[in-house]
């Protein structure tokens, strides 16, 4: 189950995900968030 959550993020990585977004790489900003952070916890768990 999806809860959600509300983040503060500087400006210039908010341009970043726009572009993302405008490139039609992601659905949203969600799904841009999401991804990311399911890839930084991958090479987490791998460096372990």
């Amino acid at each position: 189950m999806k809860q959600k959550l509300s983040i503060t993020i500087d400006e210039e990585k908010i341009k970043i995900i726009e572009n993302l977004l405008k490139e039609g790489l992601f659905r949203s900003k969600s799904h841009i968030l999401e991804y990311s952070l399911n890839k930084f916890l991958r090479e987490k768990e791998n460096d372990r």
